[in-house]
């Protein structure tokens, strides 16, 4: 019965054996679903969420840049963490067309000494209005 609990795609929802399905509380069965299959977590959690206090809170709401710019200031910055294989660039750059700053958006990718840009950059956008674009933190 195990084996099959492995081998299947929906782990997080698989019976348990014999007595036990009916023995385990929906957290024990996640717990189990744990210890075979820890690449199904994050599914057996959203179907727990779900279940107890609604799917609204495993939703992801639509992002709307103009709302986040709206409760940003100059000492607030918008600050994107993205998944591998996104790229809000296009997103930011027509939005900042829209706001008339794309010819004030300065960009500087991090990395290899490009600190000391990424410092002087931030420090002329706070003098001068512009935006500042710094990506690739993580290799700051």
């Amino acid at each position: 019965h195990y084996k099959e609990l492995f081998d299947t795609e929906d782990a997080h929802r698989h019976p348990l054996a014999g007595e036990w399905d009916k023995k385990c509380t929906p957290l024990q069965k996640l717990i189990v679903t744990r210890m075979f299959r820890m690449d199904k977590v994050a599914h057996g959690i959203q179907d727990f969420v779900s279940h107890f206090i609604g799917e609204k809170f495993i939703i992801v709401p639509q992002f709307d840049l103009m709302d986040a710019y709206k409760d940003s200031t100059s000492c607030t910055p918008l600050i994107f963490i993205i998944s591998p294989g996104s790229d809000p660039m296009s997103d930011l750059l027509k939005f900042a067309e829209t706001m008339r700053m794309s010819k004030k958006l300065d960009k500087v990718s991090l990395g290899q000494g490009q600190g000391p840009k990424a410092e002087a950059l931030i420090e002329d956008g706070k003098n001068r209005g512009t935006w500042v674009l710094l990506q690739n933190c993580h290799l700051a």
